[in-house]
């Protein structure tokens, strides 16, 4: 049975193969469900490969037995043959043509604040936030963060300063957008206002975000969604208020965890509202009581949840509001989801049907 499945276009991701494939799809092949621990994996970075290379570092080490003692060569085939099932072959060219625009506008953009497209913690961050990552345990992380809901983390992250001046950066990005006449893409189908930021260079700096600071996170609150394996990423910033979005609609993110950090500027509404986690079976499903919850923004401060975590915006009825998302994926956790028909590890709904299965079964036994 193939196992390929369409990728949804609309999404703004930047990571598709883009490179024709010597030999058809199999859909025999696949990975393995846990990752062999003492493999170390190739070293992929010397090579223009349609996939950033820590993807083929992490799921290198889910490669059938037989295939860790292969050649380099022969390992990226494979592996190859595996992520593009995400992409359809018309959807890879419009990717490979994004990419080709996408370096064209950075070779053309000049920065307006160079000190932003290399992480500095020190001048971004919060230090308690730096030092609880850094410290890289359950109890560091969690002095730090509150969780008002199960799921959703909430912690302060972004220094004033570097709010202002990415701020400022984007606003100089959009000028230039005009001036030139440029074309770009907006976040995602659901935002007319915003900006991709790896568009205009911030790509490898969002990268060294996601790896040294989201990641060690999600490894801790979110292992059975990939939290671990985080290895590609979708930045941007969205836009409400006067003459921009005004709420956001009820929706899933399509990511495997999700940063969304408040850059201000001055605000009333536009609070965030949650109703669980469900997977694509379930995503229509009621809403429990206990999964209710109304978040208000503060600039500077962090909210991290599941992608798959049903959200949406309010309408922002005073002032402008401007946030910076950051959409982290696992390659690894999503063709792995291919093989499983439930999810009772994650999804509200996947555990209640259990749970009554369970109970069900006990009373049966009862009887």
């Amino acid at each position: 049975m193939d196992r390929r499945e369409d990728y949804q276009a609309g999404n703004g991701n930047g990571n598709g193969a883009v490179v024709a494939l010597s030999r058809p799809l199999m859909a025999s092949q696949r990975l393995r469900l846990s990752p062999s621990t003492e493999h170390i994996p190739e070293n992929y970075d010397d090579l223009q490969l349609e996939f950033s290379p820590s993807v083929f570092s992490s799921l290198e080490r889910y490669l059938p037995p037989s295939m860790l003692s292969a050649s380099r060569n022969a390992k990226i085939q494979y592996m190859r043959e595996i992520l593009a099932r995400y992409l359809p072959e018309g959807e890879r060219i419009r990717v490979q043509r994004h990419r080709e625009h996408r370096q064209r506008i950075i070779s053309s953009y000049q920065p307006l604040y160079r000190e932003l497209y290399t992480l500095n913690p020190g001048k971004f961050f919060a230090q308690s936030f730096i030092k609880a990552v850094g410290d890289n345990t359950e109890e560091s992380l969690r002095s730090i963060i509150s969780e008002p809901s199960p799921g959703v983390y909430t912690f302060e992250m972004l220094q004033p300063s570097f709010c202002e001046l990415l701020l400022s950066e984007v606003d100089n990005f959009e000028k230039w957008v005009r001036e030139s006449k440029v074309t770009i893409m907006r976040p995602n189908t659901m935002n007319k206002y915003g900006a991709v930021l790896d568009d205009f260079g911030l790509e490898t700096m969002l990268d060294k975000l996601m790896d040294d600071f989201i990641r060690p996170m999600s490894r801790v609150f979110f292992p059975e969604v990939g939290g671990s394996t985080l290895d590609s990423h979708h930045g941007f910033v969205v836009e409400y208020g006067k003459d921009r979005d005004v709420d956001l609609g009820f929706h899933v993110d399509d990511s495997e965890v999700t940063l969304n950090v408040c850059l201000g500027k001055q605000f009333s509404g536009g609070e965030l509202f949650f109703r669980g986690v469900r997977c694509d079976n379930h995503v229509n499903t009621e809403t429990q009581p206990e999964e209710i919850l109304d978040y208000f923004h503060v600039p500077g401060k962090a909210v991290l949840h599941r992608g798959r975590h049903r959200h949406g915006a309010r309408a922002t009825t005073v002032g402008h509001r401007i946030n910076l998302l950051l959409w982290c994926r696992s390659s690894v956790f999503r063709e792995l989801k291919k093989y499983q028909k439930f999810f009772s590890s994650w999804c509200g709904e996947c555990q209640r049907e259990k749970k009554e299965r369970q109970l069900q079964s006990v009373a049966t036994t009862k009887q």
